[in-house]
């Protein structure tokens, strides 16, 4: 009986450092937990530095976007400004042109007034063209005769540029003697006008008396004024 209660004596010793040894394993592996929290934390700590690049990529994302905007706008404003200096050059170069032969319907009628010495045709040129145009000096005369072309002289004073306006008419006059000599004398067949400023001549029909005088020495004797002075001429 001696032997059996020392044998369960030591059964129970060594039940008991049995149990102790297990508890002291679950207190380690307990203790080994934090590690693994640590573990797992600096798992954490590679994911906010990804995040962190992630930031770095909108940031850089942004500057890009505003510097662009702002680029953008610059070069906006830039086109601004080149679109206000071209509509000042438009508003420079909307100053009223010469007035072209092709700008011009050019008719001419017999305005003689009966008695004088002289007879008169009134050349008169219309602005067509649908713009203003200036117009001034003398125009370019010549009579066409059987005896070859006749160039008129220039009489009186200009009195500068003058604008026409779309529809508008300027004249001349111009001022030739009448053939009462009782001869055939030098038969007229047409009218010649090129307008101030122009090498264009417009052909026209005469209005006036059919013939002229032949007349000795030299000088012409047809004569003209200058646009805008109808009635001048002679």
């Amino acid at each position: 009986m001696r032997v059996h209660k020392v044998t369960l004596a030591v059964l129970a010793v060594a039940a008991s450092l049995s149990l102790t040894a297990c508890q002291g394993d679950d207190d380690s592996a307990g203790q080994n937990s934090p590690s693994s929290s640590a573990a797992a934390s600096s798992s954490g700590g590679s994911g906010s530095a990804d995040s962190g690049q992630g930031g770095a990529t909108d940031s850089a994302g942004t500057d890009s976007g505003g510097t662009s905007g702002s680029s953008s706008g610059s070069a906006a404003s830039g086109k601004g400004s080149a679109g206000s200096g071209s509509g000042s050059g438009s508003g420079q170069s909307g100053k009223a042109g010469t007035c072209r032969t092709d700008d011009l319907t050019i008719t001419a009628k017999d305005t003689s007034i009966s008695g004088e010495p002289d007879g008169t045709v009134t050349v008169q040129l219309t602005n067509r063209s649908g713009r203003s145009c200036t117009i001034s000096g003398y125009a370019g005369v010549d009579l066409k005769t059987n005896a070859g072309s006749v160039s008129a002289q220039r009489v009186g004073k200009s009195t500068g540029p003058s604008v026409l306006k779309a529809g508008q008419a300027t004249y001349f006059g111009i001022s030739y003697p009448i053939n009462d000599t009782g001869g055939s004398g030098v038969r007229v067949t047409g009218l010649l006008v090129t307008p101030p400023n122009e090498t264009k001549t417009v052909s026209l029909a005469w209005p006036g008396g059919g013939s002229l005088p032949v007349t000795e020495g030299g000088g012409s004797p047809v004569k003209i004024g200058p646009v805008g002075s109808a009635g001048q001429g002679g």
